[in-house]
């Protein structure tokens, strides 16, 4: 994994140990899809100061968690925090060709016109690409214009990575936001997946 930056402990996860731990005639990719959405859940909620609603669901190919915070507010379980933002916590699932065209206008009209709202600097992103089977609305979110095109380094990894989970339809493939504030734009961004020799690829962006 790269150093993208001081990513504080609270937000470490150490993969490598991860598929040593495997249990015998177990296979790799379910492993970590039934093991990584307990660790990122308990990464998140330690590091975070507000009440979490956490909630996973299935898209496609692909389960998302998110804090879905505002429901908490709506409920008068929590009072109303402008600074507290309904999230994606991460996204892990198989990759897969899209299944349909991309809506230009469903994506456009998460914020609107992009440079407009997010300024010349950032991207509506994805999560997970829409070439490998990833969806618009929560699969969206603000991204640094350089890393989600490809044209910084960081940008050229993250664009390699991305490639090979679409050359290699089956591939586990993740993705891990880590947020500095309450806002959903994450500060870094890890991806990760398993490639087929059984090794994990994982990296730290910034985002």
């Amino acid at each position: 994994m790269k150093d993208c930056g001081v990513l504080p402990l609270r937000h470490v996860i150490d993969y490598e140990p991860l598929l040593s731990a495997l249990p015998d005639g177990a296979n790799a990719a379910q492993f970590l899809r039934d093991e990584l959405p307990f660790r990122w859940r308990d990464l998140y909620v330690s590091s975070v100061a507000h009440p979490t609603n956490l909630v996973r669901f299935q898209f496609r190919t692909f389960e998302y968690i998110c804090d879905f915070y505002s429901e908490l507010e709506a409920t008068g379980e929590v009072p109303y925090d402008q600074r507290v933002a309904d999230r994606v916590v991460a996204v892990i699932g198989i990759s897969a060709r899209a299944e349909e065209k991309r809506d230009a206008n469903r994506s456009r009209g998460w914020v609107g016109p992009t440079e407009e709202f997010l300024g010349t600097e950032r991207d509506k992103g994805h999560f997970m690409a829409h070439c490998i089977g990833g969806g618009l609305d929560v699969n969206v979110f603000s991204q640094e214009r350089r890393l989600n095109r490809g044209w910084s380094p960081q940008g050229k990894i993250y664009r390699q990575m991305e490639n090979y989970c679409y050359q290699q339809p089956g591939t586990l493939c993740f993705s891990h936001p880590v947020y500095e504030d309450g806002s959903n734009v994450p500060r870094w961004l890890e991806f990760g997946l398993l490639k087929t020799d059984h090794t994990l690829w994982v990296e730290l962006f910034d985002n």
